[in-house]
């Protein structure tokens, strides 16, 4: 009996019971009809939480699957995976290249293939996390497929543009994690791809900027891609390009960094003695005079590159030209005062100095004949002003390395006190020190002075050793730091140049 039947029963009204006998029956009932529906209940409650743990293990199931997907997504970069992503970006670059050519005017046809291969290409960035892998983007001539990438582009359209970005991007990780690739990399075609770029005839914008970058990272210590760059006309190229600042500075910061870049590639570039001569012939001498003279932004970098163009013999032909194009009514003048307020940032006073009497150490050594006559005569002009400069320079440096000496000294004293060993590494390295204190300076005015007192002009050689004698000072001291220069000097030549070298200013002592 339920509940419904409970409620319409009727008790048989023939035989009448006692009335508690009733009451008893009734209760009874009651309580055996309680009794089924909470058993019912029950029963459909624990169907219920069956349903529930059913589908709760369905659900961790389903979980369980996408995690095990997701892990397979998101697997370790390797090997395979890398020449499957540079397979993918190949086919991908085919067809784009091969729908742009079936549909030159009909851009929705090639449409879909261009955001493929945008696709991919941000795909390869990940690669940047995993320099190990690096090698395989060269092996498979990745940077090649990626210059014929960035040939097709057309970077007036902003995704276009994008995509030149990205793959120099890709570019700049490879070089900086691995930069031996930087040879190949330039063989494949990106060399060339930057040069045209850079000299393409299109506003400034951060992509013209990242490709000066690249360029620089390139040429740094690379003697094959500076020679690359000089077979490809590249200095005429930066000469071109540099030649806008002459008489303009900069309009922006982002367009000084890139004047700085391009300035950067030339100085390494002229590291090559056939470059030099590039540069000679693309009147590289006559653009950075007019630098200096005009007085712009570019007049430190450019004192900066007449320094790398004059050094050493194989500077010796830009030295006479430099003579020829009356370089000396401009360099004198820089080094009589050093400027006041230098606007290129990160320029010091001391660079200034540093780059100045670099080149007219260069002039005194490698110039012959009547240039050099030209060149000791303004030593002795105006009451011999230039060697009053020159031994004012001599003191001003002398004082900051003996500071410098002095406190390193103390260094060392310390280090013996411990009980340390100051082996070979750490004496070059405080060498380095003394160099960056101002020593490098301080030997270039010493050779100069050496130089000038050579020079058979008894004016010059008395007004040195007076303002020797004036200040204190000594010859002997002037000598120990011309030894050390001596001792120090042609490392990376060969050795043949280097005992000639050292000869000659040994040579020069002597007569001091």
């Amino acid at each position: 009996m339920d509940v419904g039947e409970l409620l319409s029963y009727q008790p048989n009204r023939g035989t009448k019971r006692p009335r508690d006998e009733e009451e008893e029956e009734i209760k009874a009932r009651r309580k055996q009809a309680s009794a089924r529906e909470h058993s019912r209940l029950r029963e459909e409650e624990a169907a219920a939480l069956e349903e529930t743990d059913d589908e709760k293990k369905k659900l961790l199931q389903i979980i369980e699957r996408d995690g095990e997907e997701e892990d397979e997504e998101e697997e370790p970069l390797d090997e395979s995976s890398v020449k499957k992503m540079i397979l993918t970006f190949e086919k991908r670059s085919y067809k784009n290249q091969e729908l742009r050519i079936k549909f030159p005017d009909n851009p929705e046809k090639f449409m879909e293939s261009e955001l493929d291969l945008n696709d991919i290409i941000q795909e390869m960035h990940v690669i940047a996390t995993m320099p190990g892998l690096y090698h395989l983007l060269v092996e498979g001539q990745v940077v090649a497929l990626l210059v014929q990438n960035l040939e097709r582009l057309d970077e007036s359209v902003k995704e276009e543009a994008d995509g030149v970005h990205n793959t120099l991007g890709i570019v700049e990780n490879m070089a900086e994690f691995r930069p031996e690739m930087c040879t190949e990399a330039a063989q494949q075609g990106l060399m060339q791809w930057l040069l045209k770029r850079l000299k393409a005839k299109m506003p400034f914008d951060a992509n013209k900027l990242y490709c000066s970058e690249v360029l620089a990272i390139l040429l740094q210590n690379n003697d094959d891609n500076r020679e690359l760059l000089g077979e490809l006309d590249g200095i005429d190229v930066l000469l071109q390009q540099l030649s806008v600042f002459k008489r303009h500075n900069p309009s922006t910061a982002e367009e000084q960094e890139m004047m700085e870049n391009l300035f950067d590639s030339l100085c390494s570039c002229l590291m090559l003695s056939s470059n030099r001569d590039r540069f000679l012939k693309g009147e590289g001498l006559q653009l950075m005079n007019l630098m200096l003279r005009e007085k712009k932004i570019s007049r430190s970098s450019a004192l900066k590159v007449l320094d790398h163009a004059m050094i050493g013999p194989e500077g010796t032909d830009n030295c006479h030209k430099f003579v020829d194009i009356l370089g000396l009514r401009t360099i004198f003048p820089l080094f009589m005062k050093s400027p006041k307020k230098i606007k290129k940032v990160g320029t010091t006073e001391k660079e200034h100095e540093e780059h100045v009497c670099s080149i007219l150490a260069s002039l005194l050594r490698n110039l012959r004949g009547q240039q050099r006559t030209r060149l000791l005569n303004k030593f002795t002009e105006n009451d011999s002003e230039k060697v009053d400069r020159l031994m004012e320079l001599y003191f001003k440096y002398l004082d900051a390395m003996q500071s410098a000496d002095k406190k390193i000294d103390g260094e060392k004293h310390d280090m013996v006190r411990r009980g340390e060993i100051i082996d070979d590494d750490m004496e070059d390295e405080f060498y380095l020190r003394r160099l960056d204190a101002g020593l490098f300076v301080l030997q270039l005015i010493c050779y100069i002075m050496a130089e000038i007192c050579n020079a058979n002009v008894p004016q010059i050689r008395q007004r040195v050793h007076q303002i020797l004698n004036m200040r204190g000072s000594s010859i002997k001291i002037v000598r120990h730091i011309l030894k050390e220069y001596a001792e120090n000097i042609g490392d990376g030549k060969n050795q043949e140049f280097r005992e000639s070298e050292q000869k000659r200013i040994l040579d020069l002592l002597e007569n001091f």
